[in-house]
């Protein structure tokens, strides 16, 4: 194997004197679907937190692309191929799904104050462009027809759609998911996994998910890495994964396990 696109060495975070990331080294290879697993309070979200900008590390390295990220604001982060959803919805619920995903462009965008006021040909042109572009990745993620509703009006399994074209808007290289089937249905569930394939599959896009859906994890991933109190405990393919003894005992149970098994 080669370099990975994402190359995260000995990140450690704490919060008032609790290590909420412990010395975690995680490799992530290009074009690839991996997750990241844990019960609540594990450190995965403030893993992927660190990855974005929105905490800084204490200590570690972060390299993207073999470029660091460190020191890096969120939106610059964004700009260098990383996008991602979070675990709450977070739509603008007063603005069109269409709307919504043009937002995820603002990074790609080339227009200073006067084009934007004056709305000089130049403006409209590349508004055109974004319009399109919006349009074109709602029909991607399921959703072509529904551009012109409220954000609001959708059923929660398609605002998560939304939330997904809006991170895909950027190009990213690589898209976080926090737990993008968090209240999904079972055919729900089976669909968004279809869609992560199609993610990496038709535009190539890196795909990591915080998940705790066991199913889907099993299901869809290449590569698990397991967190515990903030320690990487486990790391493999879905079956290394699933017949690691402290994995079975402390996330999966056993219960969980020989269902996930079968």
């Amino acid at each position: 194997m080669g370099r990975p696109l994402l190359d995260v060495k000995n990140l450690v975070k704490s919060f008032s004197g609790i290590t909420a990331v412990k010395d975690v080294t995680i490799g992530i290879e290009e074009k690839s679907i991996s997750a990241i697993i844990g019960p609540n309070g594990a450190g995965k979200t403030t893993f992927f937190n660190l990855l974005t900008g929105i905490y800084k590390p204490d200590y570690g390295q972060i390299n993207f692309g073999g470029r660091s990220l460190l020191g890096l604001s969120p939106d610059r982060v964004n700009a260098a191929g990383i996008s991602r959803t979070f675990q709450s919805i977070r739509l603008f619920p007063g603005m069109t799904v269409l709307e919504n995903v043009m937002v995820g462009e603002t990074a790609r965008l080339n227009m200073n104050l006067v084009h934007t006021l004056l709305r000089t040909p130049a403006f409209q042109r590349q508004e055109m462009r974004v319009r399109q572009k919006a349009s074109d990745l709602l029909r991607f993620v399921g959703l072509a027809g529904k551009g012109d509703e409220l954000a609001r009006n959708l059923p929660y399994g398609d605002q998560r759609r939304v939330e997904i074209a809006r991170a895909l808007a950027s190009d990213p290289r690589l898209i976080l998911l926090d737990e993008p089937t968090a209240g999904m249905n079972p055919q729900e569930s089976l669909e968004a996994m279809n869609l992560f394939r199609q993610i990496r599959d038709e535009l190539g896009v890196t795909v990591v998910l915080i998940e705790h859906d066991m199913k889907v994890v099993m299901g869809i991933s290449e590569h698990i890495s397991v967190l515990d109190y903030g320690e990487k405990i486990a790391e493999g393919t879905p079956e290394e994964v699933r017949s690691n003894p402290r994995v079975i005992e402390a996330y999966l149970g056993r219960r969980a396990a020989q269902e996930s098994a079968q």
